[in-house]
């Protein structure tokens, strides 16, 4: 593994478990014991670290929060596609973790997040739209509308609540949790007859609690 792509891994490491605005490149040199003016030569600064980093996590997750618009889910795929989403936040959790500092300094990735916010909003009222379709859920426009900000509220504040509110849980715990969260979200517009959908809903807390349910991409 190259040199450059040595001291990507490290600072995504060190940002996520100690925080972005803790850690130096000084901390990131000692971390792979090579010099700061080597960090230095691949990367003049930590903002050059950092910039690169969301470069990458907002690639990857554009592409994940596209899907749904490219191609109609599958309504019992949904809670698996929940996960990737809350998946992919988590391994790149330092973002969120402190973001509002985190877009105040750097302006170039503010902009940069604020089309994934709408993204996130366009997905959401995508798979919203699909369910009202297929008559699993009962609501009219405005409660869509409403519904799809909560969404969009728990899934972009999500993980610094948890950490907040449980201490460090285990990754998959906190990931689930995010999942049920959502999914109680949407439980209240369920249609008559949806009982099922409703009680695989509890169920899914309840393992999540118990630590039964499995990361589904394992």
């Amino acid at each position: 593994m190259k040199t450059r792509e040595k001291i990507l891994q490290a600072s995504l490491l060190l940002f996520n478990e100690e925080g972005e605005s803790h850690i130096t490149t000084v901390d990131v040199a000692n971390e792979l014991d090579i010099s700061p003016g080597n960090l230095y030569y691949h990367f003049k600064g930590k903002e050059v670290i950092i910039e690169n980093l969301y470069a990458r996590f907002d690639a990857s997750f554009s592409d994940i929060l596209q899907a749904p618009l490219d191609k109609a889910l599958k309504v019992e795929d949904s809670w698996y596609y929940l996960y990737v989403v809350f998946e992919e936040m988590y391994n790149y959790r330092f973002i969120y973790q402190n973001l509002t500092d985190l877009l105040q300094r750097y302006d170039s990735i503010q902009k940069r997040f604020r089309r994934l916010l709408n993204l996130k909003y366009q997905t959401a009222s995508t798979l919203l739209k699909t369910l009202r379709e297929e008559r699993i859920l009962d609501m009219d426009d405005m409660a869509a509308a409403v519904l799809v900000d909560n969404i969009v509220m728990t899934v972009t504040y999500w993980i610094p609540y948890a950490r907040l509110r449980d201490g460090k849980q285990p990754a998959e715990t906190l990931i689930h949790k995010g999942v049920f969260q959502v999914l109680s979200l949407i439980a209240p517009y369920l249609a008559v007859g949806q009982d099922e959908y409703r009680e695989f809903c509890h169920n899914f807390y309840r393992q999540a609690l118990a630590g039964e349910l499995l990361n589904p991409g394992s």
